[in-house]
């Protein structure tokens, strides 16, 4: 199977980009303090969509931006924002975006983690444009001890916001859970958008054996590890919150270029195709399925024709080894043997439908010969320690 050139591409940005963005409003991400935001307000940090520059866009505040943007400061000190993660969770890297802030950037960053118990009862809320932080939030906030937090990024230079510089990527090093961010622009200016990429966690302890959960989410700590191409939309857009709200929202691949001229079925109706795309994910937990549920929703011209899902069990060093190999090795097992896909439709295969396996920590979705798929879902019961498993299955347990 040719190479894509996005797949090409990737392969040159960080791996921590397959994970999920824990920030995102669209997983319930939002900025709880800021101490300026004078000409754009911080919520913009999380916004799902990629930012834009309008050349006349102005407010009564100066120069619309999509991005924060504090004011020019003349004041003692720097400006800082509180971050709440939508999912808590390890952070394995950033992206410090600043597009199209290319006179007003922040000239440095910090970001600092913490791990709170309860989430502050403070937030932000409407239109923040000319607001600056008020006395009492600024005691509000003192409360949370930020300023003494860990750092996962110490003070570093951020490059302006033109298109072959604009992403600042920040590998960390933190093996903890962290629910709160303390952004500090330092002293002031512009940062269009943050990306948190990490793995959700959960408790899996209050989740009983019998209990069938989604153990592919990313709010339980499902994450992509691999795929063969997203020119349109990356895959671990599967594992979002709901439904999807628009194709953009999901994983699409490019149209393959090895199609026949002239396509032919089986019995089935399958198309007899040549090639497929791929993509692999770590479940949350280790788990038995029982449910798969497949959703071409808003795929209506551009949906796969079928599809297949593979399982298997890793330790994290085999987990590695494939992910060193591009996936082109691993002890795969049929899940779910190729299936017919409906445009615009929520596909539910049940237990009947199901190859019997035993417990698995990962999957493999194989579409053909490429098209578009807005969720994933794989229902079924967490491993428990008090469920007997071989040692291999529990080593992997404890990794995640």
């Amino acid at each position: 199977m040719a190479e894509r050139r996005a797949a090409v591409e990737a392969a040159a940005e960080p791996d921590f980009l397959q994970s999920n963005d824990l920030a995102c409003e669209a997983v319930g991400g939002k900025v709880i303090f800021a101490t300026d935001e004078w000409f754009a307000p911080a919520a913009n940090l999380l916004k799902r969509e990629p930012p834009r520059f309008s050349p006349s866009a102005f407010t009564e505040f100066g120069k619309w931006m999509d991005g924060w943007e504090t004011r020019r400061k003349r004041t003692t000190g720097h400006d800082w924002c509180i971050v709440q993660l939508g999912v808590p969770g390890r952070i394995s890297g950033l992206d410090v975006d600043t597009s199209f802030f290319t006179g007003n950037h922040s000239p440095s960053v910090s970001i600092q983690a913490g791990c709170l118990d309860k989430p502050p009862l403070f937030t932000l809320e409407g239109d923040r444009t000319g607001m600056a932080a008020s006395d009492s939030q600024l005691a509000a906030v003192a409360k949370l001890g930020s300023e003494a937090w860990p750092e996962l990024v110490c003070v570093s230079e951020l490059k302006p916001g033109y298109s072959d510089c604009c992403h600042n990527y920040f590998k960390v090093n933190f093996n903890h859970r962290v629910t709160h961010l303390r952004l500090n622009m330092h002293p002031d200016g512009g940062i269009a958008r943050l990306r948190v990429y990490g793995v959700g966690q959960r408790d899996w302890s209050s989740v009983s054996p019998n209990q069938d959960v989604d153990l592919l989410a990313l709010t339980n700590g499902g994450v992509c590890l691999g795929y063969s191409d997203a020119h349109f939309g990356h895959p671990r857009n599967m594992i979002g919150l709901g439904r999807a709200v628009n194709m953009a929202d999901g994983w699409e691949t490019a149209r393959r270029l090895d199609r026949p001229t002239h396509l032919k079925v089986d019995q089935r109706g399958i198309l007899q195709v040549p090639g497929s795309e791929w993509a692999v994910f770590r479940l949350g937990h280790p788990g038995l399925i029982s449910s798969v549920e497949v959703d071409t929703n808003h795929f209506k011209g551009n949906f796969p024709d079928s599809c297949r899902i593979d399982v298997c069990s890793l330790t994290p060093e085999e987990e590695a080894r494939c992910i060193r190999n591009r996936w082109n090795s691993g002890k795969w097992q049929l899940l779910l043997r190729p299936q017919k896909l409906r445009p615009h439709h929520r596909h539910l295969f049940v237990e009947a439908d199901l190859s019997p396996v035993s417990p698995v920590t990962h999957l493999r979705l194989v579409i053909s010969p490429d098209g578009g798929v807005s969720r994933l879902r794989l229902w079924g019961r967490p491993l428990t320690p008090i469920t007997a498993a071989p040692t291999n299955q529990k080593r992997a347990a404890s990794k995640l």
